[in-house]
């Protein structure tokens, strides 16, 4: 088990499971599954992956052992540490060997069959006992190329299962040995026998006819259709392999004993490496020598370089561009952003739509229906007297053009690509279901610091009461209570507190205390200092700074010694570029944008003037954002909320849909559904036209799926369609499924011309809130 997890008292374990081919699978697994006590399991036919919850007491070899009196192969995947080995080690026994297998069949299948093919749809070409020679030709392909199918069929014979390739496999022997006996029994063996070729069946001329044919076709175009979507569905996983392939396997670390290559797993935290240029950042850390450029752009999304020197905090994955660095590692393993990236995606690959339980619960009845309605089929036109070739045609036809494999494939071909296309953009979905919500979302609820601003607040101004302390001294005061604050108002205090002592080491900190959306109080040095927003009387000079510091859109912090207010410290902060450009756009989205902040009314008004929204709420509390969140949803909005810090966690967990800016806390990201990891509120704009792109292609998926089955098999009871040319629409149909979510891949959000800033914008200090 590599991925557990309490969860309500369950644990949720992964398993790779082998030997599907049809959605008619997946169900039986998920059912299997399900028949243990408080298990329930999703199953994903594109990925072989199984993602089960169930109890503490049962273990995960009882879900291997479910799975396999299923009829399927099943293991709990390796440990990441092996995982990377196999990875870099390219294993030949593993899917490449695999792939290998199914194209050399292929082709040999290929060689064989295509003469067989000609020969029977071209009589002129019918030389004297071509049909003995079609007949050699094609009983290896019957038995051999088709064996994975009469394998399978017999397995699922067993388990009392039937599958597509229990519909393949009867069509095959159905053809074959028709053909067999029509040459050794039915006269079509005599020398000189000549078969005219008809897209649809004929009345028999007294000579049983043989539809070697059908017998060649049916392996040659499903091992065709198979393998072209085999490649398609790797394709739809490029994104998520890139992700894996940015993880590095060495790494140059610098100690006491001077600088050697180890591999990645001896990396520990608190070590230090060297990244020279050109190099991929080997794991989290922060820079404690040199300064470069740093590409991001394959982990989170950021198209411009990003300029760090010592103290900037690096990302695993990232490409350096200009001089050398020294790091000090922060995060090893899974630990990492990467990783962390890397899991939340296959994680959301693992999820189904609601249009795909639909598909799957028909899957689950479909193949027994298909069965049924053959043997029908079959029993009916031999009583309506027609010729038992014509009957034995649409029997087969039947057999072999009924396509679950679409309905499996619909969704998880296309979430693959989806999540994959949005985590190159740098934004994460949890899974179908938060592409769902977002799909529908009409009202955006957004964060103002950190969110809508950069975050990276500095202060502007300093200001004291007569007769109190110097204000060097409550600087330093303000400062170190604001140590152990995560926020960006309070890093900023503690920064310029750094600065202006010279770097000197800043008091420690007792009794530290944080009220959201309030401040912090804490000891220092024997006296209670407390840094929170404004509120209450405030002496006259503190009182006009105030005014000033609202006027000039800055946001202020009093700071009260033993009870007493003594400074004003006005901060401010730069709205994101991409800011103007997301809240225009969320408009052309049909969404409505509102602003909630635990800051005053003055600076949070300055940011909506800037940015053009209209409905502001300032001093909101965590629990004033969450109250605001229930009532837009009480009044029938659909309302997703954005944030970063732990003052927005409520708000998240209680939105329909909760969306973390990648820079936040672990709190806010582990409280949402998506996760903007570029750090842009423009992302979220992207994000929601990939979710209606992606819904549309399930859609248009499940649509073709559903409609092919409804017109073909229809067409094939019949008797208006050849078994060859059956074979050919059944496998096309997957190829198109897969082919259509392989668009996402390539998907492109359309960028607002000009990038034109909202109504209020402004310039100069304005913009500095």
């Amino acid at each position: 088990m590599t991925a557990g997890e309490a969860v309500t008292g369950l644990v949720v374990t992964d398993l790779t499971v082998g030997g599907m081919t049809c959605a008619a699978c997946v169900r039986r697994v998920e059912k299997k599954l399900a028949k243990l006590d408080g298990v329930t399991a999703t199953v994903n036919l594109a990925t072989g992956m199984a993602r089960v919850s169930h109890p503490a007491g049962v273990a995960p070899e009882e879900l291997v052992t479910a799975v396999e009196q299923a009829g399927y192969q099943a293991a709990l995947p390796a440990p990441p540490v092996q995982e990377d080995q196999r990875t870099a080690d390219a294993d030949p026994d593993g899917a490449g060997a695999a792939a290998r297998q199914e194209r050399e069949r292929l082709l040999v299948t290929a060689l064989l069959a295509v003469p067989v093919l000609v020969l029977s749809m071209v009589p002129d070409l019918q030389f004297r006992n071509w049909q003995w020679l079609c007949f050699a030709l094609a009983a290896p392909v019957a038995v051999w190329s088709a064996w994975p199918f009469h394998e399978r069929a017999l397995r699922g014979l067993r388990h009392s299962a039937a599958t597509m390739d229990t519909l393949v496999s009867l069509g095959v022997v159905a053809s074959f040995s028709w053909s067999a006996y029509a040459l050794f029994l039915g006269g079509a063996g005599e020398p000189g026998m000549r078969m005219p070729f008809s897209l649809l069946p004929s009345a028999s001329d007294g000579t049983a006819h043989v539809y070697l044919e059908a017998a060649v076709s049916v392996p040659l175009f499903v091992l065709t259709g198979r393998y072209l979507e085999a490649r398609a569905r790797r394709g739809t996983g490029a994104a998520l392999r890139a992700l894996a392939d940015l993880a590095a396997r060495e790494v140059s670390v610098r100690d006491e004993h001077g600088e050697r290559s180890v591999p990645i797993e001896q990396l520990r935290v608190g070590q230090v490496f060297v990244v020279r240029p050109g190099e991929r950042v080997a794991t989290d850390g922060r820079v404690t020598e040199g300064s470069s450029a740093v590409d991001l752009s394959l982990v989170t999304g950021e198209s411009e370089p990003v300029e760090v020197s010592p103290g900037s905090a690096l990302v695993g994955g990232a490409v350096n561009a200009g001089g050398l660095l020294l790091v000090r590692a922060t995060a090893v393993g899974a630990d990492t952003r990467l990783a962390r990236i890397t899991r939340l995606v296959t994680e959301a690959q693992a999820g189904k739509a609601r249009a795909q339980r639909l598909a799957d619960a028909v899957a689950g009845v479909f193949v027994p229906v298909v069965l049924t309605i053959s043997v029908t089929v079959l029993g009916f036109w031999l009583g309506a007297g027609a010729d038992p070739q014509a009957a034995l045609t649409a029997c087969v036809a039947v057999l072999v053009v009924a396509c679950p494999c679409a309905l499996g494939l619909a969704t998880p071909t296309a979430l693959m690509a989806a999540t994959g296309r949005g985590a190159q953009l740098g934004v994460l979905v949890s899974g179908p279901q938060t592409l769902e919500a977002l799909q529908h979302v009409d009202t955006v609820v957004l964060d103002k610091t950190g969110t809508l601003t950069s975050g990276h607040m500095t202060v502007a101004r300093v200001t004291t009461v007569p007769g109190g302390p110097a204000q060097e001294e409550l600087v330093r005061l303000a400062g170190a209570v604001e140590q152990g604050s995560e926020h960006p108002i309070g890093r900023a205090v503690t920064a310029y507190a750094r600065r202006s002592a010279d770097q000197e080491p800043l008091p420690d900190v007792t009794g530290f205390t944080a009220t959201a959306g309030r401040g912090v109080t804490g000891r220092v040095a024997g006296r209670t200092v407390e840094v929170a927003v404004p509120d209450g009387e405030l002496p006259p000079v503190l009182a006009e700074a105030l005014a000033a510091a609202e006027g000039e859109a800055y946001t202020p912090v009093v700071v009260r010694v033993d009870g007493r207010a003594v400074a004003l410290i006005a901060v401010g902060d730069l709205v994101r570029p991409g800011s103007y450009r997301a809240v225009e756009r969320l408009r052309r989205l049909g969404l409505r944008p509102v602003l909630a902040t635990g800051d005053r009314e003055a600076p949070a008004r300055a940011v909506a003037q800037a940015l053009g929204i209209d409905e502001v709420h300032a001093r909101c509390s965590p629990e004033g954002k969450a109250d605001l969140v229930r009532r837009l949803r009480e009044e029938g909005c659909r309302v997703a909320v954005v944030g970063d810090g732990v003052n927005d966690a409520a708000a998240l967990a209680g939105a329909d849909l909760g969306i973390a800016m990648g820079s936040g806390t672990d709190v806010a990201i582990g409280a949402a559904d998506l996760t903007l990891v570029r750090g842009d509120i423009e992302a979220l704009v992207d994000a929601v036209g990939l979710a209606r792109r992606t819904l549309g292609t399930i859609r248009a998926n499940l649509l073709w799926a559903f409609g092919y089955n409804v017109v073909t098999v229809p067409l094939a009871m019949v008797g208006l369609l050849n078994p060859m040319l059956a074979a050919a629409a059944m496998s096309v149909s997957s190829v198109l499924v897969v082919a259509n979510s392989l668009r996402l891949r390539g998907w492109q959000p359309q960028r607002t011309p000009g990038g034109g800033r909202g109504r209020g914008a402004r310039s100069g200090k304005a913009a500095v809130l």
